[in-house]
């Protein structure tokens, strides 16, 4: 890899203030290292809960948006995401898209790693080819099959150096792509996309992630990761846009038990949580409605079905248990947080997508639903004598982890069924699910990006998030042809016919959409819901008068 000499000598400087704030925080294991960070004399710090433990900073193995939003903190890809979530440009100042659609030239902006070695094209290049081989292991190497052989490199069919990536020089990255992707620029601020310095990787190798050795071209640096109780993110000097970065250190806090979470926030031990306890919701909208501004965001909940597992693996049984399970009671009378129920698989209010298909029974009464349930269910040979029995798992990390699986648990055993709950905590729930070993399981699903590909990607052969292992040849057909129609309102009709086949085959049972359901204290300015859920710290600010009016002794 080339590297440019003669940086200037401030950034040498910067450089090594930022090792000795990252030396600083690494070293903190004793008694004083659990303690909630303080600022000191004139820093601004933000404490964000942050709703559960990463199992990873390594943007090749992240699995959920509480790793995202750590990450999407440190490292900046070609574009990256603005006050709002959408896409402006990032680690790329511009971008060229050719005739074809095929191609897109990057030209990057001059700037350095943290640790003052300049990035480079050649930076994108190892990140992207690191995603897709296979030794990487990666469960989202899917993630870059739009660019040229990059499914062929993931399979191991042909070398890495043919995934359809280069870099002609230093300041210039360009990517082949297998088809027209009219979205790229939004796909591209996904963490997996991000470069990667391969000299720290190289150097340090799986420990490249810790605090001390994680070298970033974002606005904050790896300061302090105490497992189970904090990260510490701090000010980085040497991003490019340093000058506009307003808080100095962020504190994350893995806030799964979300009832606790709410009383830090009362508190004032956090400034926003990201999660909402729903069976507080009537309270904090009475003592607290400043707090929340509850937005529709592109996420789905839905139970996944493990198609391999006798009895799920007859589509008389999928169907009747998403009849059974009673949408508008779990959102309106258990979760009460304003999730519309979900009777498809997109989220309303996404871009490139007629929508319009829905489950087949989305009229019919709740009370006929259960009467079909129930001769579904005879159907496939069970009834009062014989109960199909299978395991659901959930996240015990999750607030969904009680209610919401004890209300489903009630509604199948109507129709001749026994659920068994199963909890683990985050990383070990989607482990499960990646190894298939789970009956049924309570799932979700952020976009990584605004188009419904995103989501159709996930019912794919053979693909890592494909849970419940659904295979169905027409299904995929169809995606393929989609990734090749320009035609964007034609592309959209054809992914709708392939809603309808998983609908039908009832591959996933949808349950509701999400809101914005995270509360934050008015003097974090900045901060906006919106559809992408995404909020950088880089945009945003703390009114410190503001925050003492209300924790004078904090």
């Amino acid at each position: 890899m080339a590297i440019r000499q003669g940086f200037d000598l401030k950034f040498r400087l910067a450089a090594v203030a930022v090792a000795a704030a990252v030396a600083l925080g690494a070293c903190g294991q004793g008694e004083d290292a659990a303690a909630p960070a303080t600022g000191g004399s004139g820093e601004m710090v933000f404490y964000r809960g942050n709703a559960a433990e990463p199992a990873s900073l390594d943007p090749h193995h992240t699995q959920g948006i509480w790793e995202s939003d750590i990450v999407g903190d440190l490292l900046i890809g070609l574009t990256t995401a603005d006050a709002y979530g959408k896409a402006i440009p990032g680690a790329a100042e511009s971008w060229d898209i050719s005739a074809d659609g095929l191609t897109w030239t990057f030209h990057l902006r001059e700037h350095t790693w943290s640790d003052g070695v300049p990035v480079t094209a050649a930076d994108f290049v190892f990140g992207f080819r690191r995603l897709v081989d296979p030794a990487t292991a990666s469960g989202y190497a899917y993630y870059l099959y739009p660019v040229r052989n990059a499914k062929a490199v993931n399979s191991g069919a042909i070398p890495i150096e043919q995934l359809g990536v280069e870099a002609p020089d230093d300041l210039t990255f360009v990517v082949q792509l297998e088809n027209p992707a009219p979205y790229l620029a939004e796909f591209m601020t996904h963490q997996t996309t991000s470069p990667l310095p391969r000299h720290a990787i190289e150097q340090h190798g799986a420990a490249w992630t810790r605090p001390g050795n994680y070298v970033t071209n974002g606005p904050y640096v790896l300061a302090e990761w105490i497992p189970n109780d904090h990260v510490t993110a701090v000010r980085n000097p040497l991003f490019f846009d340093a000058e506009n970065v307003a808080i100095d250190r962020v504190v994350y806090y893995p806030t799964s038990d979300y009832e606790a979470a709410l009383q830090r926030f009362r508190a004032g031990e956090i400034d926003i949580q990201s999660r909402l306890p729903f069976a507080q919701i009537d309270w904090i909208r009475q003592n607290m409605p400043e707090t929340i501004d509850l937005q529709p965001t592109l996420t789905i909940e839905f139970v996944t079905i493990n198609f391999t597992r006798p009895g799920l693996d007859d589509v008389r049984v999928r169907e009747a248990l998403s009849l059974t399970l009673d949408r508008e009671t779990i959102v309106n009378q258990v979760r009460r947080l304003g999730t519309p129920p979900a009777y498809s698989m997109i989220p309303p209010g996404i871009a490139n997508y007629p929508g319009g298909e829905r489950l087949s029974f989305v009229d019919l009464p709740q009370a006929q639903r259960l009467e079909r349930a129930r001769m579904l269910m005879q159907q496939a040979g069970y009834g009062p004598d014989r109960r199909l029995r299978f395991g659901l798992s959930v996240r015990a990390s999750s607030a969904d982890a009680r209610p919401v699986p004890a209300a489903i648990q009630q509604m199948w055993s109507q129709i001749y069924v026994d659920a068994e709950i199963e909890q683990s905590d985050a990383a070990i729930f989607y482990d499960l699910m990646e190894e298939h070993d789970y009956d049924t399981g309570l799932a979700g699903w952020v976009a990584d990006f605004n188009d419904p590909s995103n989501f159709f990607d996930l019912l794919r052969t053979g693909g890592s998030n494909n849970y419940g292992e659904f295979s169905n040849a027409e299904y995929d057909a169809l995606l393929d042809q989609a990734m090749v129609e320009r035609d964007v309102e034609e592309r959209g009709r054809i992914m709708a016919r392939a809603e309808r086949i998983a609908l039908d085959q009832h591959a996933w049972i949808p349950m509701y959409f999400h809101v914005t359901d995270s509360m934050q204290r008015p003097y974090v300015i900045g901060w906006h819901n919106n559809i992408n859920d995404t909020n950088r710290t880089r945009w945003l600010r703390i009114d410190e008068d503001a925050r003492a009016a209300l924790f004078p002794n904090r």
